[in-house]
């Protein structure tokens, strides 16, 4: 689906899945995909779902809270990035949890890490980046 950015220019639309189990987080960070980075969004709220909807929805990004429900996000992570199915996917790293985690995290495969409350612009710039 093609649409325009802010600038007016045409983007292509991505499909991101968030993974979330705060329904606030998820509101936000949808409003904030869909509005200002023109992009499609599906959601999962735990670490089960989170491997079962991405198979599924084969999105181009995945936004990955640590703190889930039914598992660690990290290993969600080093699952996602052993499937084969979705091994390819950027994953961007949205936590409360804290930077002590963030090596970890890119060793394990993200592309981005930061923590709640995460910056709308930079964390778009990031989901840009990745997606290039």
């Amino acid at each position: 689906m093609s649409r325009n950015n802010e600038e007016g220019a045409p983007t292509v639309a991505a499909k991101i899945l968030i993974v979330d189990d705060d329904p606030d987080t998820l509101l936000g960070l949808t409003l904030i995909l869909r509005k200002k980075g023109g992009h499609e969004v599906v959601a999962a709220s735990d670490a089960i779902q989170a491997i079962m909807v991405a198979i599924r929805e084969k999105p181009d990004l995945i936004v990955l809270d640590i703190g889930l429900p039914g598992g660690d996000g990290l290993q969600v992570l080093r699952n996602l990035k052993s499937n084969v199915a979705t091994l390819c996917t950027p994953v961007i790293i949205l936590t409360a949890r804290g930077a002590s985690l963030e090596g970890e995290a890119l060793r394990a495969g993200a592309e981005a890490f930061f923590e709640k409350p995460a910056d709308a612009d930079a964390l778009l710039d990031a989901v840009r980046s990745a997606l290039q």
